[in-house]
C-alpha cells in the first residue's frame, strides 16, 4: 500500500506552509513569534452606542465583529486565528470553532431547524454518537437513513442537511464526494473530515459546503484538547456564530492555542502515521489470525480489522499500545467499537452499517513500525482460541 502524496495547495500556498504560517501571518509585525493567548472574558469599552451598533450587525448576519472583541461568547483573538487558519486548509471561506465535535455538529442541526429544515439525509456508518444525535431526535431532527445511490430520492422539501464521513467511523468505508454532493442538488453536503484530514482530501473541493471536524482529533494531535470545527461559506458561518452566542458552545482560548499549534505538525503528523498504519494493514493482511482489514484507498493512519479470536483478549492483551477510545494522537490507540464508541447505536443498525462484534479500530500513531507490530503480534497470540476449546465448542 502506498502512502498518499498530499499534492493540496492554496492559491499560492503548499499546505504544508499554510499548516505552519496560517493565523499567525500578522505575529512578525507586531514584533511576536508564538501566537498570543487571550484569556478574557469580557473587554471595556468606553462607547456604549459603537457597541450597540455592532451587536445589532451580529444579531442581523453573525459577521464577525469589526474592532476590539467584547465578551467571548461572541468570539475571541485566539479561537480566531484557529479558525482562520482551519478555513484556510480546507479550501474555505470561513471556520467556527466549538467546545466538541459534537457540539459544533448541534449547532449544524440547529441552524438548519432555526430555518424550519429539520429533516437529514444520513449514510452509515458514521461515528456513534453522531448516529445517536440524529436518531434520537434530540434536537427536534428526523433523520433517513440510506446508501449514496439513495440520497437524491430521500430528499424531501424539508431536508436540511445530508451528512457522510468519509473514511467513515469505524469501518473506514469511503464515498464518492464529488457524486454525492451532486445527488445533494441544492442541500447542503456535510462531510465529516475527522480521520483524512486536510491533509488527505478537502472535501469543498468535491461539493460539500460543511466540512466538519472533531478537532480533539488529528487537528490537536497529542490528546489534550476538545474541540470541534465546522469549515463552510461565510454565509453559514454567521449562522453558525449565531447559534453558538446563544448556546454557549464556545472554545476555551487555551484550546485554540493548543490547536493552532497542532496545525503546524499536522501534514508531518498524518504523512509519518499513515506511512506506517500502510504497512501495519499489510501485515495484518497477511496473518491467518486475521479475517478481515479494512484500510481506506486515500490511506491514512486508521486501521480497522477483524480477528478470527477474541477481540476483547486483543484489547486486554496489549502492551505499548492505548487500549483507549478516541484517536489522531501521537500514540497509538485501539479500541473495540461494539463495545464503546459505537455502543449507544442500535445493535442490528450497527452490524448493519458493517460494525461486526469482531471489530477493532487503531489509530496509529508515530512510534516505530516494528516495535507496533511486536505488540499486536502477541496480543493476536493471546487472543487465539485454543484448538481443543474449539473442538470442544464444537
Amino acid at each position: 500500500m502506498e502512502t498518499p502524496v498530499d499534492t493540496h495547495r492554496t492559491a499560492t500556498r503548499a499546505l504544508a506552509t499554510e499548516a505552519v504560517h496560517a493565523g499567525r501571518d500578522d505575529l512578525a509585525r507586531q514584533g511576536l513569534h508564538a501566537p498570543p493567548i487571550d484569556l478574557s472574558t469580557t473587554y471595556p469599552s468606553y462607547d456604549s452606542r459603537a457597541e450597540a451598533a455592532r451587536i445589532d450587525a451580529f444579531a442581523a448576519t453573525g459577521a464577525e465583529l469589526e474592532g476590539p472583541p467584547v465578551y467571548a461568547r461572541l468570539g475571541n483573538p485566539t479561537v480566531a486565528r484557529f479558525e482562520t487558519a482551519l478555513a484556510r486548509l480546507e479550501g474555505t471561506e470561513a471556520a467556527v470553532a466549538f467546545a466538541s465535535g459534537m457540539a459544533a455538529l448541534s449547532a449544524v442541526l440547529l441552524a438548519r431547524a432555526s430555518m424550519g429544515l429539520r429533516h437529514v439525509v444520513a449514510v452509515r456508518p458514521l461515528y456513534g454518537c453522531s448516529d445517536h444525535l440524529l436518531t434520537a431526535g434530540v434536537l427536534g431532527s428526523e433523520v433517513t437513513w440510506t446508501d449514496p445511490a439513495g440520497i437524491a430520492d430521500a430528499l424531501r422539501a424539508d431536508t436540511g442537511l445530508v451528512m457522510v464521513e468519509s473514511p467513515a467511523n469505524p469501518t473506514l468505508a469511503e464515498v464518492d464526494l464529488r457524486a454525492v454532493a451532486h445527488a445533494c442538488g441544492s442541500v447542503p453536503l456535510l462531510a465529516d473530515n475527522t480521520f483524512a484530514t486536510p491533509v488527505l482530501q478537502r472535501p469543498a473541493e468535491q461539493g460539500a459546503r460543511l466540512v466538519l471536524h472533531s478537532a480533539t482529533k488529528y487537528l490537536g494531535g497529542h490528546g489534550d484538547v476538545m474541540a470541534g470545527v465546522v469549515a463552510c461559506d461565510e454565509e453559514f458561518a454567521g449562522r453558525l456564530r449565531q447559534v453558538r452566542f446563544a448556546t454557549g458552545g464556545v472554545l476555551h482560548p487555551l484550546a485554540g492555542y493548543l490547536l493552532l499549534r497542532g496545525l503546524s505538525t499536522l501534514p508531518v503528523r498524518v504523512r509519518a502515521a499513515s506511512a506506517t498504519a500502510a504497512e501495519l494493514a499489510r501485515r495484518l493482511a497477511a496473518d491467518p489470525r486475521v479475517a478481515r482489514v479494512h484500510y481506506p484507498r486515500i490511506g491514512g493512519a486508521m486501521v480497522a480489522f477483524e480477528t478470527h479470536g477474541d477481540p476483547h483478549a486483543v484489547i486486554s492483551g496489549v502492551r505499548l499500545i492505548t487500549p483507549a477510545v478516541s484517536l489522531g494522537s501521537v500514540d497509538t490507540l485501539i479500541q473495540h467499537p461494539a463495545s464503546i464508541s459505537h455502543r449507544i447505536v442500535d445493535a442490528d443498525d450497527r452490524r448493519g452499517a458493517g460494525v461486526s462484534d469482531r471489530l477493532l479500530r487503531m489509530s496509529v500513531g508515530l512510534e516505530d513500525v516494528e516495535d507496533l507490530w511486536a505488540d499486536l503480534d502477541q496480543a493476536l497470540a493471546g487472543a487465539q482460541v485454543p484448538a481443543e476449546a474449539a473442538s470442544a465448542a464444537r
